[in-house]
């Protein structure tokens, strides 16, 4: 199936995109990589009057680090950020940036894109809780940061106002002894998850957890964050009969939907053996262990 008809514009710079959808409406829609938007045109699942190309936008594809902060520009590609400094220094940005879909989607696609979508199955939004990360937007009234539990609001609905674009993503550099993995459970590389846990901890040479996050993804409408399984771990020596504990809290907040891939409580337990699974790979990466991601393939 072909788009309905829609009128295409390219700015030349960021503020010229903000005032192009500004002043175009709600029959706008901006254009990044497009991994997600032209897919939704092409079987008609939205028919916007205006494409507003921000592709081409200088400035918005870097991944630096800075007084203590780690920054990600919105149109930066998916391969691009697992090839980057960042995700070779934070595992766990690499195991959801290389393991998205297939080669021709991560070399298009973008993080900004994508966490826009709010694809409630998408990877990022899920792992990028696990990293308290903050979305940086650009609007008619000028420059604000959006913790990402408050940006997604829930199934394709974000707190973008509009006119409003993503710029960057950002996240606080773990500190000291720290170690994350986020792990997704696929039918095929190039589908989106089913489900999917994300782990970032940091421990002391007694291997006791002085901080942690837990993230399951396919839970819920949105990512959902393990407070009462962190709460279990949190002060503690991590032990198999602790994790055993703490991921029965984190199952015990999971809602998954029954659908073709399994009923709810075969998604539950799903999301229970991939928690432990996520949790050891963490934990090594904590002591400095060289792991590459991987994820589960049904």
């Amino acid at each position: 199936m072909y788009p309905a008809p829609f009128r295409y514009h390219r700015p030349a710079s960021l503020r010229e995109a903000v005032q192009m959808l500004s002043a175009l409406g709600e029959g706008a829609k901006p254009l990044a990589g497009g991994q997600t938007l032209i897919p939704i045109l092409k079987l008609r699942l939205d028919e916007p009057s205006d494409l507003v190309d921000i592709g081409r936008l200088p400035d918005l594809r870097f991944a630096d680090a800075q007084d203590g902060w780690v920054r990600i520009g919105a149109l930066s590609p998916h391969g691009w950020v697992a090839r980057s400094d960042a995700a070779a220094a934070i595992p766990i940005v690499k195991d959801c940036a290389g393991g998205i879909a297939d080669a021709q989607v991560r070399s298009r696609g973008t993080i900004g894109g994508s966490v826009s979508a709010a694809d409630p199955n998408c990877d990022w939004p899920a792992m990028l809780r696990a990293l308290d990360a903050e979305i940086i937007c650009f609007g008619p009234a000028g420059e604000r940061t959006v913790p990402i539990e408050k940006f997604v609001l829930a199934p394709y609905t974000t707190a973008l106002t509009p006119g409003e674009l993503v710029t960057a993503i950002r996240f606080k550099a773990p500190a000291a002894g720290s170690g994350g993995a986020y792990i997704a459970y696929k039918k095929s590389a190039a589908a989106f998850p089913i489900c999917s846990t994300g782990v970032q901890l940091t421990l002391d040479s007694a291997q006791v957890c002085r901080d942690v996050r837990i993230v399951l993804g396919g839970a819920g409408p949105t990512a959902r964050r393990a407070l009462e399984a962190e709460a279990e771990l949190r002060g503690k020596a991590l032990s198999d009969a602790l994790w055993a504990r703490a991921a029965d809290a984190a199952i015990a907040i999971a809602e998954p939907n029954a659908d073709v891939h399994g009923s709810a409580e075969y998604k539950r337990s799903l999301l229970r053996g991939l928690l432990l699974k996520t949790a050891h790979v963490a934990m090594r990466r904590s002591a400095n262990a060289k792991i590459e991601g991987s994820h589960v393939y049904a």
